[in-house]
């Protein structure tokens, strides 16, 4: 009699917010955070920035990273921000 083996690799609550709202996206540690983005973009329908720890994405997120490599911890909170455009002098 053999048994099923049982998911080993530890899943992690990621909350992400947005203007009052938030949603909890499950997570693997080795999940990249392009998948993570992608489902807040398609849940509120809105292009973000993403913030983590009071860190630009764009410095410390890359969208390759892994949720692993930032010692991201279970219920830790993501947050998201309008992506804006333009801003130049007319």
């Amino acid at each position: 009699m053999s048994q099923e083996p049982e998911d080993v690799k530890p899943k992690l609550n990621l909350r992400l917010t947005y203007d009052g709202s938030e949603i909890t996206v499950k997570v693997k540690p080795n999940t990249k955070f392009a998948k993570i983005f992608q489902a807040a973009e398609v849940s509120w329908t809105r292009t973000f920035k993403f913030v983590y720890d009071g860190t630009r994405s764009t410095k410390r997120i890359r969208l390759q990273r892994i949720v692993f490599s930032l010692n991201i911890e279970d219920m830790d909170q993501i947050d998201c921000f309008l992506e804006q455009l333009g801003g130049g002098l007319l």
